[in-house]
């Protein structure tokens, strides 16, 4: 008999930002080859259960920038299995249509003996984030009450303080009402990973746990025009039998 896990790990990075060139930067950083450094590492570990992009995979928009995305992860040589999310910048369509080598999986819920995962679909027509009443409504209906919950999406929930918060969740009232009927009275929702806002940062409301995660591109600063480092990272995140969460940030 199989004994069931104690911890469910989770790699989520995010914003990776490439271009049909490899060689391009952003704002001075090489994209590129931040997002293999930050690959090799999830690959190196053998604790991991999956691995959960949060979006924003291109910077140009061009279809050489999805096929090399799949390109690193496949030469990463994953043994999980990588799941992905649409950020402002993606096309669904491009995504759906390169996104398919072996690793990729394309299920928006994933289950584990203690845990579900939930992946939130925020993209809207702007660089803002908007979840819709169909997709609030359709989390209700997927939700396991007899498992606690993660939430994870592109966009931000909760407005954290600097000048990314004009681009976050255009209907934050609506967003959390619904969080808030959902978790009456079990509070089965624990907490939420975004993507978006390149910066690694942990936030509480109404008794949720928000966490943002670093970009594989560039972390920023307070200001448009400032970068806070150039070094890639990412999120690993500890889902603990008990309904607990722990987490680290990884600058490899």
């Amino acid at each position: 008999m199989t004994m069931p896990r104690k911890i469910f790990t989770i790699a989520q990075f995010s914003d990776c930002h490439l271009f049909a060139d490899k060689s391009v930067k952003h704002f001075g950083a090489n994209v590129w080859q931040n997002l293999i450094q930050v690959l090799t590492d999830i690959a190196g570990r053998d604790n991991i259960d999956c691995a959960i992009f949060t979006g924003d995979l291109t910077q140009d928009h061009s279809e050489l920038s999805y096929q090399y995305f799949v390109e690193a992860v496949v030469e990463a040589k994953f043994n999980m299995p990588v799941y992905f999310l649409a950020g402002n910048h993606d096309d669904q369509e491009m995504l759906g249509k390169y996104l398919t080598a072996p690793n990729f999986q394309t299920n928006n819920i994933i289950s584990d003996d203690f845990w579900q995962v939930q992946l939130i679909d925020s993209k809207s027509a702007t660089p803002s984030g908007l979840v819709s009443e169909q997709t609030l409504h359709g989390l209700a209906q997927r939700i396991d009450k007899n498992k606690f919950q993660l939430l994870m999406m592109h966009h931000h929930p909760i407005n954290i303080g600097y000048y990314i918060d004009k681009h976050g969740l255009l209907n934050q009232q609506a967003f959390w009402q619904a969080i808030k009927q959902l978790n009456n009275p079990n509070m089965n929702i624990k907490a939420i990973a975004c993507g978006h806002v390149h910066r690694a940062s942990q936030f509480s409301k109404d008794q949720v746990d928000v966490y943002t995660c670093p970009a594989t591109s560039v972390q920023f600063g307070d200001t448009k025009e400032t970068m806070a480092s150039l070094l890639p990272s990412y999120r690993l995140l500890y889902l603990n039998r008990n309904g607990t969460i722990a987490s680290e940030v990884i600058t490899p």
